[in-house]
């Protein structure tokens, strides 16, 4: 276990061992990627990382922490990022950190940083992503911090993990924040990329054309499939919004940076995310089983819920997360609506990246978790 402080991230596994032909060009691809972005943090345009230690390891994940093991105090705070990514669009430059942004407030924070799955983790599935491996990081928090809940916050997929797990082990979370993330898949509102997943093969079929761990650069195609105005197009434009403006061009600098640090996906996550929630949308019917036989649903969250929202969103439009919500009986909720800003406007990222989003949104989204902390 890692006790000193540093700023570095793991160094991606290997992506050998995928045997067909396409599976090893969308591996290979993976790593030429990668190497890409690392010669772009050679040239000083990669993210700029508030210092952390990593409190524990797990297959599959390791628990960042940002903050001495002693003589801190205040709300704790874990971030559950997308299985897709690196987790450090949470923490991009210091002008528009959340990490940084939560620290400057007094919060203890943590964020649960998924590694790129081995293939002895290729079985791991929503069971591990959103109960075991989130359950096994709170244990940790709580040894460190004397509190048993936590404060849980999640962006895209990574907001859906915190719901599920939140909607599982409600004595363990204080507050939930999500951001972008999808809840709510076979609606009418469910949006294009529900609809554009709607239309592709079996995820059985996909795994076995893909290769499996899930090759990171086939989950990005499958995206710009999907949805190629958000995931493709929108780039363009937004590099156009963000040139008069230096902080914005540094920031879509570096989201372009990310988006070529893929994660591959173990293919039992894949198959259950891309059936269970998006194609049978079991999640808002309250028929998920995660593990154990036990069957959840968005009806059974009972903490305060933030939802923060793009008000045009293609990707997680408002009206499916609402009606996901709507489920939970007497549920404590709060919207806020993201309307992009100045440049890095990227829709599904921006409410994480952008200068507007620090200005306007997190100062009332820490105000919001203070409160749930001190009233629970």
């Amino acid at each position: 276990m890692q006790q000193s402080f540093g700023n570095g991230r793991p160094t991606a596994a290997p992506s050998g061992g995928r045997g067909a032909t396409s599976v090893t060009s969308f591996g290979l691809l993976d790593d030429v990627r990668r190497q890409l972005g690392h010669a772009l943090d050679f040239t000083g345009l990669g993210p700029v990382e508030a210092p952390f230690r990593v409190a524990a390891k797990w297959p599959g994940a390791q628990l960042r922490s940002y903050h001495p093991r002693t003589g801190a105090a205040g709300p704790v705070l874990l971030l559950l990022p997308a299985p897709i990514k690196r987790a450090y669009i949470w923490d991009l430059l210091p002008q528009v950190s959340v990490v940084r942004h939560c620290l400057s407030r007094g919060l203890r924070v943590f964020l649960l940083e998924w590694l790129d799955p081995a293939p002895s983790e290729d079985a791991f599935g929503l069971a591990d992503y959103a109960d075991r491996l989130p359950l096994a990081a709170l244990d940790v928090i709580s040894e460190e911090t004397g509190s048993a809940a936590a404060l849980l916050a999640g962006h895209s997929l990574g907001g859906t993990l915190a719901a599920i797990f939140a909607s599982l082990r409600p004595e363990r979370v204080r507050g939930l924040v999500l951001i972008e993330a999808p809840l709510a898949f076979g609606v009418s509102e469910a949006g294009l990329l529900a609809r554009g997943i709607e239309a592709m093969p079996h995820a059985r079929e996909l795994r076995a054309f893909a290769g499996s761990p899930v090759p990171g650069s086939f989950l990005g195609f499958l995206a710009i499939s999907a949805l190629p105005q958000t995931f493709l197009l929108q780039r363009w434009s937004d590099l156009g919004a963000s040139l008069a403006d230096p902080l914005a061009t540094a920031v879509h600098v570096r989201v372009e940076r990310w988006t070529l640090d893929e994660l591959a996906m173990p293919g039992a996550l894949f198959e259950e995310v891309f059936e269970r929630l998006y194609r049978e949308d079991r999640f808002r019917a309250g028929t998920l089983e995660v593990s154990g036989g036990r069957l959840t649903g968005t009806a059974r969250l009972q903490c305060p819920v933030l939802t923060v929202m793009n008000s045009s969103g293609q990707v997680v439009p408002p009206s499916a997360m609402l009606a996901a919500l709507d489920t939970a009986p007497g549920l404590r909720l709060r919207t806020l609506y993201y309307d992009g800003g100045h440049g890095a406007a990227l829709e599904h990222v921006g409410p994480l990246v952008t200068p507007v989003a620090h200005q306007v949104h997190w100062p009332q989204i820490l105000d919001w978790l203070e409160h749930c902390w001190s009233e629970s």
